[in-house]
């Protein structure tokens, strides 16, 4: 017996090393290495770096107007998606009634998920361009010629445009997960509750979202971390123009980096926004998991 449980333990502490090891050097080591950059004024280049302590915070706070617009259009695309998730929840409940033709909805709906990022924002800038542009051609075939506008260079509307892009992009993936969630859900159970009298709203309430939690939050934190991150859409279609009117958090801190050499004040920017998607996960899972499984 004393040999089978050395065995064991030899085989479960040689399975866990590697992944242990990859796991310090390229996310412990890393984060470790960002924080220390952050107190520091390192270009890049420079073989040293300059102790700077906290000045570098007290900088993103007090000298960065850019950087806060830049967060606030971040926000514009969380609220986008904030919108769009009881929607695609109700799509998904929808699609778990299971008419016909529900396998080609689903196929569709995550089609866009799939599509190369910068493919896709490629084609959406056309789609949108001032110049023979599609979508101001569609808005004249239906009559609606005095909607048309600077849709990507208009600070008032870019970045409306750019979030209901992103939401595109992303809604089938969160369609699947939902109705994927809402399908391991026994019928039994949902059969009980309608014989009990309960309506659809109080199936949804009581029943599904208590258990499709799970997935329920992996798609809130998904929409939270993606849009807090978001890179590659209004890189490719405005580069944060107009200026800054459509900049985002991530974009302002690569241009910081690389544009302007500033690599200890980017560092600056990465942990706090590494900070707020911790906070906002917390909040999440002690908050919003009470008033869901009430």
């Amino acid at each position: 017996m004393k040999s089978i449980r050395k065995s064991r333990n030899r085989f479960i502490v040689l399975s866990l090393a590697i992944p242990v090891i990859l796991l310090l050097m390229f996310v412990v080591y890393p984060s470790v290495d960002l924080v220390a950059m952050s107190f520091t004024s390192w270009d890049g280049i420079s073989p040293h770096r300059d102790f700077v302590g906290v000045g570098n915070y007290v900088d993103m706070f007090t000298k960065s107007p850019d950087l806060w617009l830049s967060l606030r259009n971040n926000f514009i695309y969380l609220a986008v998606h904030m919108v769009m998730i009881p929607i695609e929840l109700s799509i998904a409940v929808m699609l778990n009634t299971k008419f016909k033709g529900t396998g080609l909805v689903k196929t569709i709906a995550f089609l866009p998920f799939i599509i190369n990022g910068v493919g896709m924002s490629y084609a959406f800038s056309y789609f949108f361009s001032p110049v023979n542009g599609a979508f101001n051609d569609i808005l004249t075939s239906l009559g609606l010629s005095s909607w048309i506008q600077s849709w990507l260079s208009d600070p008032k509307v870019v970045n409306f445009v750019l979030a209901s892009v992103s939401a595109w992009r992303f809604s089938g993936y969160h369609i699947v997960l939902f109705s994927t969630g809402l399908t391991s859900i026994p019928t039994e159970v949902m059969e009980a509750a309608r014989i009990d009298g309960a309506n659809a709203w109080q199936q949804l309430w009581r029943i599904q979202l208590p258990s499709i939690w799970l997935v329920f939050s992996f798609v809130m934190f998904d929409c939270i971390r993606g849009t807090l991150q978001c890179f590659d859409i209004p890189f490719i279609m405005t580069n944060g123009g107009p200026g800054y009117a459509s900049s985002t958090f991530t974009l302002y801190t690569i241009d910081t980096a690389f544009k302007y050499n500033s690599f200890g004040m980017a560092a600056t920017m990465a942990v706090a926004i590494m900070v707020i998607v911790i906070l906002v996960y917390l909040f999440q899972n002690v908050v919003l998991k009470k008033v869901f499984r009430q």
